[in-house]
């Protein structure tokens, strides 16, 4: 606010500023501030390089009951552009599929990388080779294998996964992998059915800068044709007074006519030569593979498992799960391991091998047991499970009590004395507990 005051040698008003200008001092060093902050969190957000692929933004239930990733393992981390690097696994299909996720009658199994970092060159399930996607069994087990071939240096979090049809992308477990070299060695030379070799980098390239700019140029030119005269006010006005005829041209008429015409023949023009420049040509290809799962093992259903309660303690970080095991087995059992969603929570007191050293996202001593003795030939036995570890809330997991369909899912591995091991899918609804 201000006051008004006299000058005694000009006896005139003048105004005085009291803390109204001080507040508005504040006003402008708090914007001043909010802008640079503003500026500050679109750096981070748009100039620093990404950590991961969005696979912990995904629903808990759709991580944990759909596609369950177990023994994926890469053959190297580190290797040079031009070499090879393989990724093996397997992975469970849910017999407990989420109700609001659609059935995976088309899926497609694919790698997650920040970028053209890698091309991959070869892709098996269940030892056949593929290339469209395929038609997944609830309740199967596939083995899975994709050969991919260094194109970028850098260093990269890579994941295999599944692109669900409707349902979206199922991450499975990653790993950093540094490649080396200079990107100017890359090559990418395949041999067309012709006989021909061809670069791939660089097959085609000038055609489709050539297409491109010419639709480019041409669709430009055709919205130019009608933004150079006055728009909008002047072409209501023509048409309050009754002048709609004149505002197209018979000059208009015909250009519109010109490249109605024009286009459909010179698309068919350059499609007949074309087809008489390459008539051995295949078609990309949009057809559904079929490929059944494993056979069923010798050991498969040795191992009966029931789940019977599921409760997640959110002040401990634990879900502890009731299960109902009987050893159908020659040999006494132990469970070592439970899986869910990509993390694995391992029971220390079982020297069950880890199959794979190069996921982020183990527990090392997140599984107990409240009777851990093995479970003998023969033997039923209730097991309170408790897989506790920060990896739920890190991880995003823990999200399952707040979910619509709150369940969960995963594997159970158990382990006799010889080292067999026994893998089990559980499921069931989960009980929050706040104390």
């Amino acid at each position: 606010m201000k006051t008004i005051s006299q000058n005694p040698q000009t006896n005139m008003l003048m105004p005085i500023n009291t803390g109204l200008s001080k507040e508005r001092q504040h006003h402008k060093l708090l914007n001043g501030l909010l802008f640079l902050a503003m500026i500050f969190a679109v750096y981070i957000t748009t100039l620093q390089p990404a950590m991961a692929h969005g696979e912990k933004n995904l629903e808990p239930y759709v991580r944990m009951r759909t596609i369950q990733w177990y023994d994926v393992q890469w053959s190297k981390q580190k290797f040079n552009v031009n070499e090879e690097v393989t990724v093996t696994g397997k992975f469970h299909v849910a017999e407990d599929w989420p109700i609001s996720v659609p059935k995976p009658d088309a899926s497609f199994l694919n790698i997650s990388t920040p970028g053209p970092v890698m091309i991959r060159t070869e892709r098996y399930l269940n030892g056949k080779p593929f290339m469209n996607s395929v038609a997944l069994q609830p309740g199967g087990d596939y083995d899975f294998k994709v050969v991919l071939k260094g194109r970028l240096p850098g260093k990269y979090h890579i994941h295999p996964f599944f692109n669900l049809r409707d349902a979206g992308q199922v991450m499975g477990p990653g790993a950093w992998l540094d490649i080396g070299g200079d990107a100017a060695d890359f090559t990418n030379n395949i041999q067309t059915i012709n006989g021909e070799i061809v670069n791939m980098e660089t097959y085609g390239l000038g055609n489709g800068i050539f297409w491109h700019s010419f639709w480019a140029l041409l669709a430009t030119a055709w919205l130019l044709w009608w933004v150079r005269r006055p728009l909008f006010i002047a072409r209501y006005r023509m048409l309050k007074a009754g002048m709609e005829d004149e505002l197209i041209t018979p000059l208009d008429k015909h250009i519109a006519k010109a490249i109605l015409v024009g286009v459909p023949v010179l698309v068919f023009a350059f499609y007949t030569m074309t087809v008489n420049q390459y008539p051995k040509a295949i078609p990309l290809q949009t057809s559904l593979d079929q490929i059944l799962p494993l056979s069923a093992k010798v050991n498969a259903g040795v191992i009966e498992v029931e789940t019977l309660r599921a409760e997640y303690r959110i002040p401990e970080r634990a879900m502890t799960v009731s299960l109902s095991i009987k050893n159908g087995s020659d040999n006494p059992i132990q469970l070592g391991e439970f899986a869910t969603g990509s993390v694995r929570f391992l029971n220390k007191a079982i020297p069950a091998p880890v199959e794979n050293n190069t996921e982020s996202v183990i527990a090392a001593g997140g599984l107990s047991l409240d009777n851990p003795s093995p479970i003998q030939p023969g033997e039923q036995r209730t097991l309170l499970v408790t897989a506790g570890d920060a990896l739920w809330e890190s991880e995003k997991l823990d999200g399952v009590i707040n979910d619509a369909d709150s369940r969960i899912g995963g594997l159970v591995f158990f382990y006799d004395s010889e080292g067999e091991r026994y893998v089990s899918s559980i499921s069931a609804a989960v009980i929050p507990k706040f104390d």
